[in-house]
């Protein structure tokens, strides 16, 4: 149990968070609400320990261990991603050391009934109840098992951190934590650069997951599959519901109509209260009446309406110079890391005005293809930027764009042209981007995600560009903050790329979608509705969990084979792989009976250990210390066999 009790955080005259308590019980699955800016990345990084609260604690029960997620991680490892991901068990690796050190001092000792000796032998049945639970034995297998639900193939799994973006580094942070189990997670944006299949398979993880949740998302469908009590900040208050994110929005409603209602009942009540004291407290009849009422209304315990924070980012794009008909022609475009190719002989003109939506699962060189535009990476074959195009870039990671070391304000004036010299007009501009006057001098790195987000948003406005990419531009942004932006968009003059898993976004803003699929690209026109109805889905979801309906149907069309041959032949297949299903599950069986049997084995032995009898003989202890290594190694053997079997099972 997490405990947080009392907390105050204040900036300057700023009260974030004003004597705010929750408790965070076992199995509790809690979404973070609110408004960009209100605090929630600051609270996950107090309960984590990285920050401090001006007042108030966060404490923890014995045992509760935490392990935290932020928006944004900048990972300099060398090691390979396999390497990186096994350091998760660092913890495993060291008290399997101490365990060892343990049993060779207790080998070796005599003081059977001192504190000390007791201390050990306490210690030791703790390592191996913790190596136990983090599940040592199978950690290769296990490693494997999370990277690829994440979305890394097997070839991946060699390659150096340093190949990755920071997107797919977030990744193999996730896999260390889910790796971890630590008795709470809190996590900040998770689904942010993931795909949709990787979405699912965290749900999956998340639902099961033996500890506790606490997490920041704009992801509503993620936040109901998974969240069972949602907190929400609202004016450096919480609110704490025992519902998902959509019960929440109804209960939220109710509330607010409760206390406005109550709100405007008191609020009579005391005019009524005031004009008969007003009236009567001068009549000598009546004056003791008129002090009496005084006296119960100041007991009055007031009712304070929390009125909904509707401020909200306002801006326009400034009108775009006028380019050239073409605005940019691939012929042949080729782009690999290696021996992956990524894209291959793409052929396409995007011209002036038009809309471009790129789609298609990670992977398949969306953001690639962008960073290509942007000169950001070498390729083969030709790309051409027309005449007269200047790009406007809006990167998915804000911290490779944003220099951390400057403030709101320095980051406008370092890209500030001669039309932006007043600095009243910046602040002007930061203002629409929700940035007050406490807000501008604040250090780029201290910033929250939605914040950041912001603040690359002002930045494109301070020079006209007429080809405006936009990499996932929601990820940070809240529903309100979308909304404007998509205005915005709609009436921005130029030619716009746009990267984005975000259907309702999406919808309207476009005129054609690029689906990168096979290391190529197809083109639709349409907007992404139409898109979407073509592949007879109705979002992402769908779209990029569907199995190759379309090919599988076009094979049995167009096969060699005639409709009753292939019938004969998918059902020998299919009795075949009955069969092996079958021998697979018995062996699975064994294997699991083998297991219960080994820990148990190794449950006596541990309890031999803890006998201080034992070690007066030391030929005996030292038989019974090596059976337990023995039976640790069977163990290992057999739960890595066991895994294997069960990831044979599920393909």
């Amino acid at each position: 149990m997490i405990n947080v009790a009392n907390m105050s955080v204040t900036f300057g005259s700023r009260d974030l968070f004003k004597d705010i308590s929750f408790v965070v019980n076992p199995k509790d699955r809690i979404g973070l609400v609110g408004k960009n800016g209100v605090g929630k990345s600051t609270l996950l990084k107090i309960m984590a320990g990285h920050d401090n609260p001006t007042k108030g604690s966060v404490t923890a029960g014995p045992g509760e261990t935490i392990g935290y997620l932020p928006q944004e991680v900048s990972n300099d490892s060398t090691k390979t991603i396999m390497d990186e991901t096994m350091t998760a068990f660092d913890e495993v690796l060291k008290m399997e050391r101490e365990i060892e050190e343990i049993n060779e001092q207790l080998a070796t000792r005599e003081d059977y009934e001192s504190d000390e000796y007791m201390e050990m032998i306490n210690r030791l049945s703790d390592c191996h109840e913790r190596v136990h639970t983090l599940g040592a034995g199978k950690l290769e297998s296990e490693v494997i098992k999370i990277l690829k639900g994440l979305g890394f193939s097997d070839a991946d799994m060699q390659r150096p951190m340093t190949e990755f973006s920071g997107g797919w580094q977030m990744r193999v942070e996730l896999a260390k934590l889910i790796l971890q189990k630590p008795t709470l997670l809190l996590l900040d944006e998770p689904t942010n650069h993931l795909d949709i299949e990787s979405i699912l398979w965290l749900e999956e993880v998340f639902i099961n997951y033996p500890g506790a949740i606490l997490m920041v998302s704009h992801d509503r469908a993620f936040l109901d599959n998974i969240t069972n009590r949602t907190i929400e900040i609202v004016f450096g208050k919480i609110y704490d519901y025992k519902a998902n994110y959509t019960k929440y929005f109804e209960l939220r409603e109710e509330r607010l109509e409760q206390q406005q209602n109550a709100y405007k009942n008191q609020q009579r009540y005391i005019a009524q209260q005031e004009r008969f004291i007003e009236r009567f407290k001068a009549k000598a009849s009546k004056a003791a009446q008129a002090k009496s009422a005084q006296k119960q209304l100041d007991k009055v315990d007031r009712i304070e309406f929390d009125e909904l924070d509707t401020s909200s980012i306002q801006f326009h794009f400034p009108k775009a110079p006028r380019s050239g008909d073409v605005v940019l022609r691939a012929e042949y475009t080729h782009k690999a890391y290696g021996d992956k190719v990524i894209l291959k002989d793409l052929l396409f003109d995007i011209t002036r005005g038009e809309r471009v939506a790129f789609v298609g699962k990670n992977g398949m060189g969306k953001s690639t293809l962008v960073k290509m535009i942007n000169g950001e990476t070498d390729f083969e074959g030709m790309l051409k930027i027309g005449h007269n195009v200047e790009i406007g870039y809006y990167a998915q990671i804000q911290e490779k764009t944003l220099n951390e070391n400057r403030t709101v304000l320095q980051t406008i004036e370092d890209e500030a042209t001669h039309e932006w010299t007043n600095q009243a007009k910046m602040r002007g501009l930061l203002g629409a981007f929700l940035f007050g006057e406490n807000e501008v001098d604040k250090k780029v790195k201290v910033l929250s995600g939605g914040e950041k987000s912001r603040l690359a948003l002002a930045r494109m406005l301070l020079k006209p560009v007429n080809l405006l990419i936009l990499d996932e531009p929601t990820n940070h942004l809240d529903i309100a903050s979308k909304e404007v932006l998509k205005e915005a968009l709609l009436a921005y003059d130029g030619t716009l790329i746009l990267v984005s898993h975000d259907r309702d976004f999406l919808a309207g803003l476009t005129n054609k979608t690029f689906e990168f699929t096979d290391k190529r690209i197809k083109e639709h026109y349409g907007d992404i509705q139409v898109f979407l109805d073509s592949h007879a889905v109705e979002s992402f979801r769908d779209f990029e969990t569907t199995k190759d309906k379309d090919k599988a149907l076009k094979q049995q069309a167009f096969g060699k084979s005639s409709p009753k041959e292939n019938a004969a032949k998918d059902d020998a297949q299919k009795k075949e792989q009955e069969k092996e299903l079958r021998k697979l599950k018995n062996d699975l069986k064994q294997e699991e009976d083998n297991i219960e049997r080994l820990e148990k084995e190794i449950a006596v032995i541990v309890n031999q250990l803890q006998d201080p009898e034992l070690f007066k003989d030391e030929a005996k202890s030292k038989t019974v210390v090596q059976k337990h290594d023995d039976l640790k190694q069977q163990l290992a053997k057999s739960m890595k066999r066991w895994e294997q079997l069960g990831v044979q099972i599920e393909g």
